[in-house]
């Protein structure tokens, strides 16, 4: 019993020092050369500090993929440059030398670059809202007002058929309250001149009955 209890601790004692150790704080420039933390996981830069991106739920990861399909299908028009990018490293305005952040999607009309890591000058945001998630994806909202090329951030609920639409105002600010979508609404982004039911982006989870 003894030989086998003192195993049980060395195996413990083991995974303990196995655990890789996580930077304590990092520069953007740092950050994109960080080789990651040998266990594939998945990070934004927050403040100069590594924020862990959990696991989707899967109706978080259908909405995602069927707003993915729905703006690429729109974006595929002749002589449209814009591109519909999943979960890219956007730069923002705030403390821009410790901060990437990541939204689920984001579209730019920028040519694409070889190499290139963050999405450059990105007309369009959007974030899914799950209920774990919220404070997180609040924070991230705040910080890409910040972003000079930025017309509108989309918030897209995955517990509710609803979406909150930030809409950036003539003079460049921000509305104080966003525009709300309901489940028998249009959405329109006039980022990327698109208009569909805000319903197709539920299609194939629970929510869409």
């Amino acid at each position: 019993m003894l030989g086998c209890a003192r195993f049980a601790k060395d195996r413990a004692q083991g995974m303990t020092s196995a655990v890789p150790k996580l930077p304590t704080a990092m520069t953007v420039e740092e950050f994109i050369a960080w080789p990651g933390d040998g266990e594939g996981g998945r990070y934004q830069l927050v403040d100069g500090e590594l924020r862990p991106m959990s696991p989707a739920t899967v109706t978080h990861g259908t909405i995602q993929s069927n707003l993915a399909g729905i703006i690429r299908d729109h974006l595929d028009a002749p002589g449209n440059r814009c591109r519909v990018v999943t979960e890219p490293a956007v730069a923002v305005r705030i403390r821009a030398r410790h901060n990437l952040r990541v939204p689920d999607l984001g579209v730019s009309c920028a040519p694409d670059g070889p190499g290139e890591v963050e999405l450059s000058d990105p007309v369009l945001l959007i974030e899914i809202l799950s209920p774990g998630n919220a404070r997180e994806t609040m924070d991230n909202v705040w910080a890409y007002t910040t972003i000079p090329t930025l017309k509108e951030i989309l918030i897209v609920h995955a517990a509710t058929i609803r979406a909150e639409l930030l809409r950036r105002e003539a003079g460049g600010s921000w509305p104080a309250t966003p525009e709300e979508v309901g489940a028998a609404d249009v959405l329109r982004l006039s980022s990327i001149g698109y208009e569909g039911p805000l319903r197709a982006a539920y299609g194939k989870t629970y929510l869409a009955g």
